[in-house]
């Protein structure tokens, strides 16, 4: 992690018994040859893109693809070169144009969102290669946990975006008279028509985030 306001919020958890726990799990999958995605370099990549005081919109995500060369540290992001796009972030896109008319059929490279302050965090931070929730239960969960309190303390009038039963759970950590949180299904294949598609959450964001000052995002990629 390089970006220092994140650092300085999160600079206790080093030193806590799990991460330790977590660190040395990582150590051991990697010197048993092992494919960790995404790369080591981007494990912070969300944490580095979008610094703790520019925080006004927060997408939670499961864990990384485990495609490789399609995770880089942002959740349902894929590197630019990925062609067809996973189906979760082909529904994303779908339920985008429903909701402001916006086609970003073309690409699911997300990053330029991060820049407006769309925090884009995955509840576990990496996968093995092949093998989704390979990493459930090591530690990142908890990791996490303290990235949404920090930004529940610290932020105001952040709009917590929370798609599915996993990510359903850190609404615990938000106190919903400060901030606006919009749960409603995962938007995978398997669960997307149960409440997904004409959630509006994009249209959402944008009026809460305005309502109280903000500048809306430009989802438009």
């Amino acid at each position: 992690m390089t970006e220092v306001s994140w650092q300085e919020a999160l600079s206790n958890e080093w030193e806590q018994s799990y991460i330790q726990k977590l660190e040395a799990f990582l150590d051991d999958e990697i010197t048993a040859g092992k494919s960790i995605l995404p790369s080591k370099s981007h494990w912070f990549e969300a944490l580095n893109a979008t610094p703790l005081n520019k925080v006004k919109v927060v997408i939670l995500g499961q864990d990384p693809y485990p495609t490789k060369g399609y995770a880089h540290g942002l959740c349902f992001s894929v590197q630019e070169q990925v062609s067809p796009l996973p189906k979760s972030l082909q529904n994303i896109n779908k339920e985008l144009f429903s909701d402001l008319n916006i086609d970003n059929s073309h690409t699911g490279y997300l990053l330029p969102w991060t820049k407006q302050g769309v925090l884009l965090l995955n509840a576990v931070i990496t996968v093995e290669e092949g093998k989704s929730n390979a990493h459930k239960n090591k530690g990142w969960e908890q990791f996490t946990d303290k990235v949404i309190s920090v930004v529940n303390a610290q932020c105001k009038n952040v709009v917590f975006i929370l798609w599915g039963a996993y990510a359903h759970k850190k609404g615990k950590y938000i106190d919903s008279s400060k901030h606006l949180i919009l749960k409603d299904t995962h938007p995978s294949p398997l669960s997307a028509y149960r409440g997904f598609y004409n959630s509006k959450p994009f249209s959402k964001s944008n009026k809460y985030l305005e309502l109280h000052g903000k500048i809306a995002i430009k989802w438009k990629l």
